[in-house]
């Protein structure tokens, strides 16, 4: 696929993916939807990464929403038919290694449900964001009512939702939309830093202990626990579980190999 509106680096483990639309705002259109959907499936596939990075490219925003002329003039017969296909938000959600999603200025309806859909957000103080479908007299279709309840609470989702207000970056880290809030310009390099810290670890573990807490929110508790202790067994049958056990005993660092 010759991409045009989407980057990607990789090194040291770890996958840069650059949505590279500053003109627009690094709006969705069509084109970035399919390119992003295209990397990362890229990359679910490559040995050579262990964690992913998203960010957007110039100083004004992540995200600043779906690119509404694209859809204004859909009938809803083929709105419908848009959705009935795999999306972006999906691709995301699905990657099975760990996603850190690097948030600066407008994070605003498909791009802040494309955050929503990453594992960690990680955001500056430029950071803003919103879910502005109700201005259009719309609601949020790709995770921003769902994704967004579990994250903060059905009763911010709502004030989110109901209001169409902007959440600044630190409100927006007071109430867990955000993990981790940096000074202005430094979400990457913080976003780099602890995706370094995850790539020490096991690729098995890593994506283990993802899909282990994904099964806390989509399942009852006594479900979770039962699939958390199929996930752990699986993790000590591993060939790095082995490993790790044995170097700890023998006061060791240890040598994973992703098997």
């Amino acid at each position: 696929m010759n991409r045009k509106t989407v980057l990607l680096s990789v090194a040291d483990a770890i996958a840069e993916v650059t949505i590279n639309r500053p003109d627009k705002l690094n709006a969705l259109d069509e084109a970035v939807r399919a390119e992003l959907t295209e990397v990362f499936d890229h990359l679910a596939g490559r040995d050579d990464v262990k964690v992913a990075i998203l960010h957007g490219a110039g100083d004004k925003a992540f995200v600043a929403g779906a690119d509404v002329s694209e859809f204004a003039a859909r009938t809803p017969e083929e709105q419908r038919e848009v959705y009935h296909h795999r999306r972006v938000y999906d691709a995301l959600a699905e990657f099975p290694k760990p996603v850190i999603c690097a948030v600066h200025g407008f994070c605003i309806g498909g791009g802040n449900e494309l955050a929503l859909a990453c594992d960690i957000r990680v955001a500056d103080g430029t950071a803003r964001f919103g879910q502005f479908e109700i201005r259009l007299g719309l609601i949020p279709g790709a995770g921003g009512t769902q994704r967004l309840a579990r994250l903060v609470g059905p009763g911010q989702a709502l004030r989110i939702g109901l209001s169409g207000d902007l959440v600044d970056a630190v409100e927006a880290h007071r109430i867990g939309l955000v993990e981790i809030l940096t000074d202005e310009g430094e979400h990457l390099a913080r976003a780099r830093e602890l995706a370094a810290r995850m790539t020490r670890w096991s690729t098995v573990t890593l994506q283990l202990v993802k899909k282990a807490v994904r099964e806390a929110y989509e399942r009852p508790l006594s479900e979770g626990l039962a699939a958390e202790k199929e996930l752990f067994l699986e993790a000590f049958a591993s060939e790095d579980g082995r490993e790790g056990v044995q170097a700890f005993v023998e006061k060791r660092r240890p040598r994973f190999t992703g098997r």
